[in-house]
């Protein structure tokens, strides 16, 4: 599945807006992963986000427009979640999951 080049750009662009983190990208679940500080952070799936959050926060997530569960191998990530566009088209929404995904990456853990 091809992910969307201009959503990829508007994270690019709001990502490099933020000070001392390195923002590398990488080619993964079939989209583009931004890597921060070498932690997955958020990612482009098709024409959606692809988010990681803090799993204590999926219920109030869980009531957000645009909210889709992540699902692997039949058992739902608590931790991750896909975004589709009509809960990040408007700046405040994008800026809101992209604010999350950040704020969780300061205290997740770096996978291999």
């Amino acid at each position: 599945m091809a992910y969307s080049i201009a959503l990829a750009d508007r994270i690019r662009e709001y990502l490099s807006t933020i000070p001392n983190i390195t923002v590398t990208e990488k080619r993964m679940f079939s989209g583009l992963a931004f890597m921060v500080n070498d932690k997955m952070c958020i990612n482009v799936s098709g024409e959606n986000l692809m988010c990681r959050f803090d799993p204590n926060l999926l219920e109030e997530l869980a009531e957000k427009r645009g909210f889709l569960p992540m699902n692997m191998k039949g058992r739902q990530m608590k931790d991750y979640c896909y975004v589709e566009p009509i809960g990040f088209n408007r700046k405040e929404d994008f800026e809101f999951w992209l604010k999350l995904c950040l704020d969780f990456n300061e205290r997740a853990k770096s996978s291999k």
